[in-house]
């Protein structure tokens, strides 16, 4: 299952920085990291892969897409201009560095 130690190599791979949210109920506090922190692109996860999207969304108003299963999933939402990806449980390094990758290629003047 991974906690996103896994994708955040995967991120920080691909050149960007990784902010992991420790504990229990860590989705459900994305979007407030994502606001304190100035972030541009969040990953939520859980079991069924969406609630800590759809709370960021709520709460902030952060464009999401959730209930993915797939990298390619991830990689479609961020070309659609979704920033906030509620995946189930998928700490997975690969994950990471697609994604990342997808979005600075969407958002060149990130890099």
């Amino acid at each position: 299952m991974g906690k996103g130690q896994n994708v955040a190599k995967g991120i920080e791979a691909a050149g960007g920085e990784a902010i992991v949210v420790p504990g229990m109920g860590a989705d459900m506090r994305l979007g407030q990291v994502m606001h304190s922190e100035n972030a541009d692109l969040g990953f939520s996860f859980c079991g069924s892969g969406g609630a800590g999207a759809i709370t960021a969304n709520t709460q902030f108003g952060y464009p999401e897409r959730h209930g993915m299963r797939s990298i390619q999933e991830g990689i479609t939402a961020i070309e659609d201009g979704k920033t906030v990806l509620g995946f189930g449980f998928m700490d997975q390094e690969e994950l990471g560095k697609k994604i990342m990758e997808a979005y600075l290629k969407k958002y060149p003047e990130q890099k």
